[in-house]
């Protein structure tokens, strides 16, 4: 793949006034000290040294929520672009992709070249910088699978370093980078393997959509063109005309539970008659169940308003959304906080947010 260089940063990136919210997926948030933009891997550097503490570091604003109070520090607009071809042989290709770069260009691009790897994590949005440190899933697959190493500023010792997946302490919907304001991601090496097919379809609604079975392949550009259908069907491909796209996606993660603790999520819910929850059983007799269902079930349909302008997507419970595009992140947090207590009542399971909080909490 040629190399494409990085935007220029102009002298009106640098110092970028306003509220935050222009600069999330969500549009709530107040304002910053300071905004500065970095158009590659060496100024996000100078300017993370030069910044004013503290520091926030923002990319796509995809998976981050921001007090209404705004950030009282320097933000750093990650908008370096650029993605190479670093080692190749006749099965795999490992490409290096600058932090800033949108992810879901990457994913197009890899798979228009014919690299395997990422097709269903097709339209997610936000850059690639932020996906190692959420190790980014979605219909069975995550980035943990083909990210060879990270290449960070480590703040600490003030130094550039690439850390190797083994050391990146991949989990569900985790790393050593989250909550940590030690490393700052400058670029992402994955390793993709050379097919026009994709990898064993896993996630069953993706298999029945492309009317295959769990482990077939398919053409990567089908893959791919089933994703981003399945997304938008459930608003999470953004899209400035559909409301419930103003969200940070998946609000909370599909809680992992011990075997206790899933004992008496069935025997509470056999109780109340709902059925078994979609689950999914993991090692050491941990289950992963789906947060979809337990809101569900515990009264929040899809649409369920909240105060402020904020509701549960029309599409899909697991979003969160600013349909007003006018709502506050308190508003946001409320409706989170309610619906978070009343699956703990009902099911005695604790929700976790899925997104970054900043300068507030749940």
């Amino acid at each position: 793949m040629p190399d494409a260089s990085a935007q220029p940063t102009t002298d009106a990136d640098r110092a970028i006034p306003g509220p935050l919210a222009g600069y999330t997926t969500l549009r709530t948030g107040g304002p910053a000290e300071r905004i500065v933009a970095a158009g590659s891997a060496d100024e996000l550097v100078q300017a993370v040294r030069a910044a004013v503490e503290p520091v926030l570091i923002l990319a796509g604003g995809s998976n981050v929520v921001i007090g209404d109070a705004g950030f009282p520090g320097t933000v750093v607009l990650v908008r370096s672009r650029g993605m190479r071809v670093i080692a190749e042989d006749a099965t795999s290709v490992t490409v290096r992709v600058d932090a800033g770069e949108p992810w879901d260009d990457l994913v197009a691009a890899t798979g228009a070249n014919g690299w395997a790897g990422l097709e269903c994590l097709s339209g997610i949005p936000g850059s690639t910088g932020a996906t190692p440190i959420q190790n980014v899933g979605a219909y069975g697959q995550e980035v943990a699978e083909t990210i060879t190493g990270v290449e960070v500023y480590d703040r600490v010792e003030g130094t550039r370093q690439v850390i190797p997946a083994a050391d990146c302490g991949f989990a569900y919907r985790g790393s050593i980078f989250k909550y940590v304001d030690r490393w700052v991601v400058l670029s992402v090496d994955f390793r993709l393997t050379r097919s026009p097919l994709s990898g064993p379809v896993r996630y069953a609604e993706l298999a029945r959509a492309l009317g295959v079975e769990v482990g077939d392949q398919v053409p990567l550009a089908d893959a791919r063109a089933v994703v981003l259908r399945l997304r938008a069907g459930k608003g999470m491909v953004l899209d400035a005309n559909d409301p419930d796209t103003r969200s940070v996606g998946s609000f909370f993660t599909n809680p992992v539970l011990d075997r206790a603790t899933y004992e008496q999520l069935l025997e509470r819910s056999a109780e109340a008659e709902l059925g078994d929850p979609p689950a999914w059983p993991g090692a050491d007799g941990l289950v992963k169940v789906s947060a979809a269902w337990l809101i569900d079930k515990a009264g929040f349909a899809k649409g369920h308003p909240g105060e402020g302008g904020v509701a549960i997507s029309s599409k899909h419970t697991l979003a969160l959304t600013n349909r007003s595009g006018t709502a506050h992140t308190g508003d946001l947090l409320t409706l989170a906080r309610t619906i978070r207590d009343q699956v703990h009542a009902r099911f005695g399971v604790t929700l976790h947010p899925e997104p970054v909080l900043i300068n507030c909490t749940l």
